[in-house]
Formats: structure tokens, sequence, C-alpha cells
């Protein structure tokens, strides 16, 4: 499943692994991503939340564009 993260127009995937889920984080005004593992259990805003966190880290370390 893909959703918009709050509004900050990242594209947020989910994929259920097991009793793991796998988060990507995309901003696709400058094509970074990023993706994240947490467990099955963790709300989706709560592993949104993570991957948008180290989306934006990512970014900040490699100077893109906001």
């Amino acid at each position: 499943m893909t959703t918009d993260a709050d509004d900050d127009g990242f594209l947020i995937e989910f994929i259920r692994i097991g009793n793991s889920v796998k988060v990507s984080a995309i901003d696709p005004k400058t094509g970074a991503e990023v993706s994240t593992i947490g467990p099955a259990n963790a709300s989706e805003a709560q592993l949104a939340k993570a991957a948008v966190a180290k989306l934006r880290y990512v970014m900040a370390k490699q100077k893109y564009p906001e």
C-alpha cells in the first residue's frame, strides 16, 4: 500500500514480511528514497514517522534541496 505522509508530500510504502514491515519513504521532488524495517504490530503512523525521519536525515546529509 502506498500513501502520502501528512502534508510533507513524501510517498510511503508498507510491505509486510512475516512479523515485520518494510517501510519505504520517497521524496518525489528529488527522487531520494530510504527504507526501514519495523514490527508488524506498530501503527502505520509510527512506521511512517520513522521512515520520514530517516529520509529527512539522509536528504540533509546529502544536501538535497527541500
